[in-house]
């Protein structure tokens, strides 16, 4: 019938024009979110670009609009594409009497961490970290040894749902210089004769020789 409408189709009346824009699902948009997010965390959007810009990719309603949102960034690289890829809801690290075990370089933070240990001291490492969230929950069931994790700028750890038991906490949380939030770090469970420290990566040797005190002149 002349002038029906068909669902994959335009108008059957007209022979020209151009196709209609390919709709973005749900994996679209957060496979956008999840590259937005890292180009963040590289220094490559400031803050109030990430929001604006993540709100324009929740509200997407084609992929061109999507695609709108990264064209001026850099092409994600294999390993951050593999990273993304490879975001897990849980990790589990479970350790007893072992070596040093430990999370760094461009490691992917899962939603949430499950650690299991015994007299073997951990280290997680955020500085280089791939983080597609904002939170990250730690439930903690530790005994002996070190938890350390090594923050920067934008990360914070929350220790105050953590039971500690014959053990100590240190937090010096990395100097924020107006950076905004990027990864609330929730510590959660209980730790048995051991401790908890948290701080900022260590000086190197010149970044040492900057900051020091300029000498006092002699006589002084």
């Amino acid at each position: 019938m002349s002038g029906e409408i068909s669902p994959t189709r335009k108008h059957s009346g007209s022979s020209s024009g151009s196709s209609p824009e390919l709709r973005a699902s749900h994996a679209d948009r957060d496979r956008v979110v999840d590259v937005l997010r890292i180009a963040a965390g590289d220094g490559l959007l400031t803050a109030d670009e990430l929001d604006e810009r993540l709100e324009a990719a929740l509200s997407a309603r084609t992929v061109s609009e999507l695609t709108a949102l990264t064209t001026d960034l850099p092409a994600v690289s294999a390993s951050n594409g593999t990273a993304v890829a490879e975001v897990k809801d849980v990790l589990q690290i479970n350790a007893v009497h072992s070596g040093a075990v430990k999370r760094e370089g461009r490691w992917v933070v899962p939603r949430r961490l499950e650690l299991v240990t015994a007299w073997c001291d951990v280290t997680l490492d955020f500085t280089e970290a791939v983080i597609t969230q904002d939170t990250l929950r730690i439930d903690m069931g530790t005994a002996g040894k070190k938890l350390t994790l090594i923050t920067k700028p934008g990360i914070v750890v929350d220790a105050g749902a953590l039971g500690l038991v014959h053990s100590k906490i240190k937090i010096r949380q990395a100097p924020d210089h107006g950076t905004p939030i990027t990864l609330r770090v929730e510590l959660v469970g209980t730790t048995m004769h051991s401790r908890v420290v948290v701080r900022p990566p260590r000086r190197t040797f010149g970044q040492w020789l900057l900051r020091r005190p300029a000498s006092r002149p002699a006589g002084d």
